[in-house]
């Protein structure tokens, strides 16, 4: 169940920060993390911010 758990968070996003955490530590360890509101409110503004379209 923990597995599904899991897999639910990861495929619905709600676990990003998490990973955020654990790739600074891992990969940037000397650099001071966003703050929970921080990191949403950057994400946001990646995700949505340009013009996004194919044609």
């Amino acid at each position: 169940m923990k597995k599904l758990w899991k897999l639910i968070r990861r495929l619905s996003g709600d676990d990003a920060y998490e990973r955020y955490l654990a790739h600074l530590k891992s990969f940037h360890p000397d650099r001071e993390p966003l703050d929970r509101k921080a990191f949403f409110r950057e994400e946001m503004d990646r995700k949505w911010t340009g013009v996004r379209r194919c044609c």
